[in-house]
């Protein structure tokens, strides 16, 4: 193996005599060096780009055989995200670095030192270049997978060691080209690692949010999140390392830092939308002046509805076997006594649980509120049983549109502002 070797070697080199001396016959006097400079890079990259293009199409053969995703996740996500290129120019510039000397041997010494240490930053960049293409390798790997939290995870780790990459691989890429030593660049920067600190405070911060959003698996690409702070409502399009961008339902884009999934208030919605619920939480206030204790006669009326008749008569058999035992009991107020708001309360519960729009598996009630100087909040907290935003508001108007014209046989008044004119 080592004869064949140097025998190829030794072609180079013959080679190499013959077209520096007939390189120096052709050219123009006191040019030829530069002749001979564009001649010796030009044919280091052909030579590049013969080996390059063989190295690829082996490796690329290579890995094809391994088609199948599901069966092999690996080398699909590497091949896809084209890491196998980057290992032909890696093999390719190699092979340049090794017989770059054996071209016009003895001749244009200065330009080695050049080509040398332009290997050398290529080898850098492409190392860099592989890098890249591992994480995205592995954010194809989860994506195969459908994990979407580490995809959050592998997107906030990329996007922070692209950064510090391109810092390093800077640093490194100095020292290649102009031949100094590293720790001298490093040693220099101890004394603005505050100012670095300051400039990638949006970075840092990203980072960490992006793992902690990834490890708890509180929210993900695609959840339907509302943000009080800035009054955005929509899904979430792309979580990246500086900011995170929001599908409104009106079909535009927000865009925040990213940080503020981490110090801000997010209501997480996806929950609704995946069990096909949506809460309803909406109030109707009515006048105080407007309440007032049922006589027999109002009763009598109301027992013609017919989500109320039992809970009517039932509670009459009570009142009036507890009156039996108080004195003066002909006054309405002695004892207990059905209310229009307390019946009207009971028919809206009612009217509720009979609504097919409504999920029976959630919480259904209507309860009152802390009186107001508009009047007192008569709330309706239940769940519709259909997520989707139009449809939503149709239930919710139905149910509403409903219950304040069914006020009116209460007795009750709605409170508004009247405006003379």
């Amino acid at each position: 193996m080592k004869d064949e070797i140097q025998d190829t070697k030794s072609f180079f080199q013959e080679m190499s005599e013959q077209l520096y001396m007939y390189i120096s016959k052709i050219s123009p006097l006191g040019l030829d060096w530069v002749f001979h400079i564009i001649v010796k890079i030009g044919l280091l990259i052909a030579i590049f780009f013969v080996f390059d293009s063989f190295f690829k199409i082996i490796i690329n053969y290579s890995f094809r055989i391994f088609r199948n995703k599901e069966k092999y996740p690996v080398i699909n996500s590497i091949r896809s995200s084209k890491i196998t290129n980057s290992l032909g120019h890696f093999a390719a510039l190699l092979v340049i670095g090794g017989i770059h000397d054996s071209i016009f041997v003895g001749a244009l010494k200065m330009t080695t030192l050049f080509i040398i240490r332009c290997v050398n930053l290529g080898l850098v960049l492409i190392l860099a270049g592989m890098l890249y293409r591992a994480l995205t390798a592995f954010r194809n790997y989860f994506t195969i997978k459908q994990d979407y939290y580490k995809i959050m995870a592998i997107n906030a780790i990329s996007e922070t060691v692209k950064i510090l990459g391109i810092f390093l691989f800077t640093i490194v890429s100095i020292c290649v080209i102009f031949g100094i030593k590293g720790t001298t660049i490093v040693g220099s920067l101890g004394a603005i690692t505050a100012v670095l600190v300051l400039v990638f405070r949006d970075t840092i911060l990203g980072f960490v949010t992006g793992i902690h959003v990834a490890t708890s698996k509180s929210l993900k690409v695609g959840d339907w999140i509302g943000i009080p702070k800035y009054s955005i409502e929509g899904n979430i399009l792309d979580i990246s390392l500086l900011t995170t961008k929001i599908v409104n339902f009106d079909k535009t884009v927000s865009s925040i830092p990213t940080y503020d999934l981490l110090t801000t208030e997010i209501k997480n919605l996806q929950v609704m939308s995946e069990s096909n619920t949506r809460r309803i939480k909406k109030s109707i206030f009515f006048n105080i002046n407007s309440f007032k204790f049922l006589y027999d006669e109002e009763i009598e009326r109301l027992k013609d509805i017919n989500l109320i008749t039992g809970y009517l008569e039932e509670k009459i058999a009570e009142i009036v076997k507890e009156k039996e035992k108080i004195e003066h009991k002909n006054k309405i107020i002695n004892g207990r006594q059905l209310t229009n708001i307390g019946v009207f309360r009971y028919y809206a519960q009612k009217y509720l649980e009979h609504n097919a729009d409504i999920d029976k598996e959630s919480p259904v009630m209507v309860r009152q509120l802390e009186i107001t100087p508009q009047g007192l909040p008569l709330e309706i907290y239940c769940f519709a049983n259909d997520s989707k935003w139009e449809h939503f508001e149709q239930i919710q108007a139905d149910i509403f549109d409903h219950l304040l014209v069914a006020s009116q046989e209460f007795d009750l008044q709605i409170m508004q502002v009247s405006v003379k004119v």
